[in-house]
């Protein structure tokens, strides 16, 4: 037990130390804990940017099983742009964002939290019209529920998969077993920490013909 809160206690120094080194987020508001090593994240960040940011370099700590996300988005000052105003900017971004197909996602706001709807080809499609809309002023969360329908079906995504993940230098692909089923990828087996986890996704999710991915890989 004892270790085991040794470990804890250096994890959470770990996340902190490069949380302080990323120049481009204020870190002074977040708050560390760590318990047998799920990493919770609380206190407040400027922009939703900011909070994506945040939880991809605590992915990145070696030894990290999970996170607890519990960040809040509160924009600089006392201003709270109108709904309305967000959906605007919201909808001029995606329209000028040459990755992501016009006139196929409905728009909602609700309380500063963007709620993304309808159909593309491919993951990355969805994935761009998150990132072109993470930085406008008063956005607090967005809900992505863009669904990938392919216009073809590919019958090699396993061996496509399998390749993506042996080219990532960052990444052990020997423990990661891939299965698909009627567009749906299934991961299984071993990864050393969560940023691997999310690696390993990223790569399932980059194939043409996915429309999900089932992740039951476990960080050891």
């Amino acid at each position: 037990m004892m270790e085991e809160e040794m470990t804890d206690k250096q994890l959470r120094l770990d996340i902190i130390d490069e949380l302080d080194f990323e120049p481009s987020i204020d870190a002074a508001d977040i708050g560390v804990a760590v318990d047998q090593a799920v990493a919770t994240l609380t206190g407040h960040v400027r922009s939703y940017s900011d909070k994506i940011t945040t939880l991809g370099i605590v992915e990145t700590v070696v030894g990290v099983r999970a996170i607890a996300d519990e960040i809040e988005v509160r924009p600089i000052g006392a201003h709270i742009t109108a709904d309305d105003e967000i959906a605007k900017r919201v909808a001029n971004s995606l329209n000028w964002n040459t990755s992501v197909p016009e006139g196929n996602i409905h728009v909602t706001v609700a309380k500063g939290r963007v709620t993304l709807e309808g159909d593309v080809e491919w993951r990355f499609q969805a994935d761009a019209a998150e990132r072109a809309i993470g930085r406008l002023t008063g956005v607090t969360g967005i809900n992505n529920h863009l669904k990938v329908r392919p216009s073809v079906k590919v019958s090699d995504i396993s061996e496509r998969i399998k390749k993506t993940l042996v080219r990532d230098a960052e990444l052990d692909a020997s423990g990661i077993r891939v299965a698909v089923h009627d567009g749906t990828v299934t991961l299984e087996g071993k990864v050393r920490y969560l940023g691997e986890r999310k690696s390993a996704e990223r790569a399932a999710w980059a194939a043409p013909g996915v429309t999900n991915v089932v992740d039951h890989l476990a960080v050891q």
